[in-house]
């Protein structure tokens, strides 16, 4: 079946892609593997979910207390949207060295590779808006994952109140963590990972 079937409004006919997607929340199949957790992170246009677009996605696996570094995925989209003065935050150039795929080609190997799994973020909210936006372009729903975010976290573990927000280059100041590959998705999706784990191990 094409990718692009599910647009035909006269027929609910979900590509396989997605339906694979929903399974992997079949609660049956859940009781009998362990939760799997998810870094994961986006550099996009702009901060505006609805009129910005993804320019890359990057991922990688936790493993109890170890960042599972074999298990990751790095993603870098077509820009049909280019805005020449983020280059300079996330440096991915429209024409770059980089292999480009489509937002739908990539969207596709994000669900395959996060499944069912928890996704951790820093500020999660607005990357998960941004998959969700184009999931919603696809015809299809929104993520069905649970998420946790680095930052919530760090209130909650410092007692702050939740306007009280704190920077990814702040944690990373707070924690000694060295911000190699900042402001890449896959960089900072490492990051957050390492992050997430100190914050976890201290609250056991």
């Amino acid at each position: 079946m094409g990718i692009f079937n599910w647009f035909k409004k006269d027929k609910k006919i979900y590509p396989e892609f997605w339906q694979s997607y929903l399974s992997c929340f079949d609660a049956k199949l859940k009781e009998t593997r362990e939760e799997r957790v998810v870094a994961f992170d986006t550099e996009t246009t702009g901060l505006d979910f609805r009129m910005d677009v993804i320019l890359s996605i990057g991922a990688v696996g936790i493993d109890e207390n170890t960042i599972r570094v074999k298990d990751y995925l790095e993603l870098f989209l077509l820009q049909d949207v280019f805005k020449r003065e983020t280059v300079a935050i996330h440096g991915i150039l429209k024409e770059g060295k980089e292999e480009k795929i489509t937002e739908v080609e990539a969207i596709i190997q994000f669900l395959g590779f996060i499944k069912d799994a928890v996704l951790v973020g820093h500020h999660v909210s607005f990357d998960v808006k941004m998959i969700n936006e184009a999931l919603k372009k696809m015809g299809l729903g929104k993520l069905k994952n649970r998420s946790i975010d680095t930052d919530m976290m760090y209130q909650k573990f410092k007692g702050l109140q939740q306007d009280q927000h704190s920077g990814l280059d702040e944690l990373c100041g707070i924690f000694k963590i060295q911000k190699s590959d900042r402001h890449t998705a896959i960089g900072d999706a490492y990051i957050t990972a390492l992050i997430y784990l100190r914050l976890k191990n201290k609250w056991k």
